[in-house]
């Protein structure tokens, strides 16, 4: 089984970005990349070969639905289980979001503290 490593995140708020690469990597261990965008997240995501994708819904341009669709084209996401991060938390949304593909959804905002260990749950969930 391989081992949880690298994690892709797109989000285009540069402060929740910055909290949830510190979050991450200081405290979970992980390697992080950040996208500003969904189109940076498709140009970037063979090269870095995640093992886990968090991405934000509501962003401009392509949102985090259309970005997990076009992401579906370029990689074997059964292979890569992905999250979404939403303030909108509305129990329809959840299951509109899962329905899309998504593993499971991180409500923001999200405690720095608590989020590695949300995303290896999630991550080993999909594992089992």
């Amino acid at each position: 089984m391989a081992e949880l490593k690298r994690i892709l995140h797109v989000e285009d708020d540069p402060s929740i970005q910055a909290v949830a690469k510190v979050a991450l990597e200081a405290i979970g261990g992980y390697e992080v990349l950040s996208c500003a965008s969904g189109l940076q997240a498709l140009e970037e995501v063979e090269r870095f070969a995640p093992h886990f994708i968090l991405l934000d819904v509501m962003m401009p341009g392509m949102g985090g639905p259309e970005t997990l669709a076009r992401l579906s084209e370029r990689i074997d996401l059964s292979q890569v289980p992905v999250a979404f991060m939403t303030a909108k938390v509305q129990p329809s949304e959840i299951d509109h979001l899962r329905k899309l593909g998504a593993r499971d959804v991180i409500i923001k905002p999200f405690d720095p503290m608590r989020l590695a260990g949300q995303i290896r749950a999630i991550w080993e969930d999909s594992r089992a």
